[in-house]
């Protein structure tokens, strides 16, 4: 059951969207060999601001997820790609379909 999720939005620097858009899209292949992560979702709010979400069931598989593969290359890049830290929030999901 999805009770658990992230929410991450992403500011690229002027001249680097379509390289955080890249990233972000790609990053897909790394979450799907995460098992424990439930769902995975990449997406452009406007020109520059651009997001993830994800859903876990457990704690633990959240953690897993933020200590994983696609946080240590989003860290490892965002001094180049972003222009301010990323925002990630962890978030309590109520209901879902």
């Amino acid at each position: 059951m999805k009770k658990l999720g992230l929410l991450a939005t992403l500011k690229a620097k002027s001249g680097k969207e379509n390289e955080v858009e890249e990233f972000i899209k790609g990053a897909v292949e790394l979450a799907r060999k995460e098992d424990k992560t439930l769902t995975w979702y990449s997406f452009k709010i406007d020109a520059d601001t651009f997001g993830i979400f994800d859903t876990f069931e457990t704690e633990a598989a959240r953690d897993a997820h933020l200590n994983g593969e696609i946080a240590n290359a989003l860290m490892e890049n965002a001094e180049r790609l972003l222009s301010e830290s990323p925002d990630i929030k962890k978030i309590n999901i109520l209901s879902n379909k």
